[in-house]
């Protein structure tokens, strides 16, 4: 029987990788070329740059023209980031997000924007709405809910003084890391985080580390910052933040729930085209009276529309006068969900249309 060279055989396969290598390369700068021209087109016509759409759409085609056994999650984050650095050779995305770099709000940026974006770190959920509100920011990115703890209230409340869209959503499986200087969970003697971090570690912390004071910062990344120049202290951020602020880890997944999601939303002018799987946002204010609320949500039951949440919050303009925020299923282009909310509008004090969007499936 003939041996088989499998060193001979190994090699040949390398070989094969090169040039798919070499030819993926080549690839990727005719697509690069192209992106250069078409840049050049919209700014003669004066189109928009970016297109959300356009996007949405090519990571779709591809996700269902691939057979494997490459993973479709792998090649989603790979088209973002050729998406996004074909992107910045047109010119470069303006993304502010409540910061600073390493929070979890930067890390659904990149996710949703990739790499090659510039991303503008500002210091509240307010000083992301105005960013996009005076042109200093394509996008914005606020955090608005989480699976374990709840709305985020203050996001809610600046829709009531902005006239800006939502243009989509993101949703990030947030895990919790302990992370300190030197790694070494003994020296640890007090612990930092936001406030929600913390709840979500409440039960670890409490049996791991019984009775070390736990302070709280402003985000996960700033108590990163902290931690970086204090030897007894603990940070419960991310894996960007320890890589940031070069921190070691205690423990990694540390949160109670482990499946623990936050949503965040998109913010911009305007909000995109229907892509078949959508999702409304609208915000109304009712008229005091008996079956005001029944009135506004039959409209939605009668024309079998899914309300997937809604919330209330204080006017803070009336004493006890109410602001809703729903989220249905659906875009404002089709007739039904159009129709429906038009109906609702005759029972409310004001309606508005906050954004039609596409949903993340994740």
């Amino acid at each position: 029987m003939k041996k088989i060279d499998k060193g001979l055989d190994l090699g040949r396969m390398r070989n094969e990788i090169d040039d798919i290598d070499t030819a993926m390369l080549a690839l990727l700068n005719k697509r690069a070329s192209i992106a250069i021209e078409i840049a050049g087109i919209k700014r003669k016509k004066s189109l928009k740059f970016h297109s959300p759409e356009r996007e949405r759409a090519i990571l779709e085609r591809l996700s269902a023209m691939n057979k494997g056994p490459f993973p479709n999650d792998a090649l989603r984050v790979i088209f973002r980031e050729i998406i996004s650095a074909s992107l910045s050779l047109e010119e470069p995305l303006k993304v502010a997000y409540f910061g600073p770099e390493g929070t979890f709000t930067h890390l659904a940026s990149i996710r949703h924007f990739g790499s090659f974006a510039r991303y503008i770190p500002v210091e509240s959920i307010k000083a992301v709405f105005d960013a996009v509100e005076y042109g200093e920011a394509n996008y914005g990115l606020v955090p608005i809910e989480n699976s374990s703890e709840g709305v985020v209230s203050h996001t809610l409340d600046m829709f009531m003084d902005y006239d800006l869209k939502i243009s989509a959503e993101v949703m990030l499986e947030v895990s919790h890391n302990l992370l300190s200087k030197n790694g070494n969970k003994s020296s640890v003697k007090k612990i930092y985080s936001h406030p929600q971090a913390l709840a979500q570690c409440r039960g670890w912390l409490e049996t791991n580390l019984p009775g070390v004071p736990v302070l709280a910062s402003v985000s996960t990344a700033k108590a990163a910052e902290i931690v970086a120049s204090d030897e007894e202290a603990a940070a419960i951020a991310s894996e960007l933040a320890a890589k940031l602020y070069d921190l070691k880890f205690i423990k990694r997944h540390i949160e109670d729930k482990k499946n623990n999601f936050t949503r965040f939303l998109v913010i911009a002018k305007e909000s995109p085209a229907r892509t078949g799987s959508d999702k409304t946002s609208i915000m109304f204010s009712l008229k005091n009276r008996p079956g005001a609320l029944y009135d506004v949500l039959y409209p939605f039951k009668e024309t079998k529309i899914n309300l997937s949440k809604i919330e209330s919050r204080p006017s803070k303009r009336r004493a006890w006068e109410y602001i809703f925020f729903v989220d249905m299923d659906g875009h404002i282009e089709e007739a039904k969900v159009r129709n429906a909310i038009e109906r609702v509008k005759e029972h409310c004090l004001y309606l508005t249309h906050l954004g039609s969007y596409p949903i993340d499936e994740r």
